[in-house]
Order: C-alpha cells, then sequence, then structure tokens
C-alpha cells in the first residue's frame, strides 16, 4: 500500500443487479476492507458537492480504520451511470479496478419498479410507467437527478453507460459481471472475483448469503405483451453490448 492509500477496486452497476451482494461477498473476504458504512453510498466521485469536500475527507469519512495491508474497496452503484464519475475516477485513481455487475435489462427494470413501488415512489402500473418515462425523468427536480427514480428503460441501456470507462481505462482493469451467474454459479463467480482482484481465491465465501436486499412484488407480475416490447427495444443495444464485451448474452433471451 502506498504512503497515501487509496481504494484499489469499486464496485458499480445497474440497480437492482447484485451490487449489495457483490459488497457483503467481498466483505467477508479476509485480505479485503470494504468502505464503512456501507450506507449511504459514497457517490464521492458522482456528486459535485461530496467530490469538492476532498479525497483525504472521503478517505477519512469511508476507510478510516482500514489496514494498509488489505485491499480497499468501495460499493457506489451509480458510478455506472455517470461519465463525469468515470473522468474523476481515472483523473484521482488512473490504476484502479472496475467491477460492474449488469442484469437481464428487462428482469432489471421490472425488478426497480417493484422496488420504487414497495418504497412509496411509484404509482404507476409498469407499462405507463414504462411510456411516461422520458417526460417524468425530465421533470425531476435537480437533486434527484443523479438517483433517476424513474429511468427504468434507460438504466438497462449498459452499453452507452459503460463505454465513458472503457473509453478511460485499460480493459484489464475491468470487469464485468452478470446477474444471473449469482444463482447459475456463485462459486465460479466467486472464484473470478477474487483472481481478478488478486486475492486469494476463496469460492465458498457465497455460501450462507442468501438473497440480499429483495424487493416486494405483492403479486405483481411483468405482463407478458411489455416483457415482448421491452426485449425488441433492447435487442440492438445488447447486440452492441456483447460486441463491447466480447461475451455472450444467452442467458439473457431466457424468460422467466
Amino acid at each position: 500500500m502506498s504512503i497515501n492509500p487509496k481504494p484499489d477496486f469499486i464496485i458499480a452497476g445497474a440497480p437492482r443487479s447484485g451490487t449489495t451482494w457483490l459488497y457483503h461477498l467481498l466483505d467477508r473476504h479476509p485480505q479485503i476492507f470494504m468502505n464503512k458504512p456501507i450506507k449511504p453510498e459514497p457517490k464521492f466521485f458522482l456528486i459535485d458537492e461530496i467530490y469538492q469536500s476532498g479525497m483525504e475527507h472521503y478517505l477519512q469519512s469511508y476507510f478510516l480504520n482500514a489496514p494498509e495491508e488489505k485491499m480497499w474497496g468501495e460499493k457506489s452503484t451509480n458510478y455506472l451511470e455517470s461519465s463525469v464519475a468515470a473522468a474523476r475516477i481515472y483523473q484521482d485513481l488512473p490504476g484502479i479496478k472496475l467491477i460492474f455487475i449488469l442484469r437481464n435489462p428487462v428482469d432489471r427494470a421490472f425488478s426497480n419498479y417493484l422496488w420504487s413501488r414497495m418504497n412509496g415512489l411509484e404509482e404507476e402500473d409498469f407499462a405507463t410507467a414504462i411510456d411516461q418515462e422520458e417526460l417524468r425523468s425530465r421533470n425531476l427536480p435537480e437533486n434527484l437527478k443523479y438517483a433517476r427514480p424513474f429511468d427504468y428503460f434507460a438504466r438497462g441501456l449498459y452499453v452507452k453507460l459503460l463505454r465513458p470507462y472503457f473509453d478511460l481505462f485499460p480493459s484489464d482493469q475491468i470487469l464485468v459481471l452478470k446477474f444471473e451467474d449469482i444463482a447459475i454459479d456463485p462459486g465460479k463467480l466467486t472464484a473470478c472475483i477474487h483472481q481478478f482482484l488478486g486475492v486469494q481465491v476463496h469460492p465458498q465465501d457465497w455460501q450462507g448469503m442468501g438473497v440480499i436486499n429483495p424487493s416486494q412484488k405483492d403479486d405483481l407480475e411483468l405482463p407478458a405483451e411489455v416483457r415482448t416490447m421491452l426485449n425488441e427495444r433492447y435487442a440492438e443495444p445488447n447486440q452492441q453490448l456483447s460486441e463491447l464485451l466480447g461475451a455472450d448474452l444467452e442467458v439473457w433471451n431466457v424468460s422467466e
């Protein structure tokens, strides 16, 4: 660790895609220190007023008791959605490793909608919310624009969101994961992350974690016609994402 230690990696990703699960997974590793407290997320590189407080304030606020010999990690989900955050991270931490986690954008959008309903932010049905998304987003007060509470569709345009990071950082400093792999093979996913970070591989660390930060369904189901419509709208962006990552996204073509 350097004389002035700074975070070694950042977790970000699409909301409702497992960033909190990743935080708790890595917080279990004996060679890693994750930012404390977990809430509120630091968002240091995202929000102007917080960024202007300076790096020392950031480190004192979230890494005060971090052992220098450990890897330091931060989780701020919304960094994925900000080219400004990408530029600030590159300016201050050009050698940092970045972990992003994405989810089938259709399922992510509906989970985000359910979470908004559960927290009293949403009263419309899902189809109406999708239809009115652009109008509602334009009318948000300035202090909520970073949170994008009604951007259910736009937050799934991952290729657009990732490009500023791939334009700035070497690809070997970026790891992009799929939420679905948490269910398919969590041990393999865990080992992949540990290998990327260069810590001892503990593929069993996921065991016993269960579901973290669930959204309440209230017996609501995603209408088949809305799923079909969203699949069609996401088809081209998903293809572009696959080309950017050089990865197979076939798992996203399977409906729940």
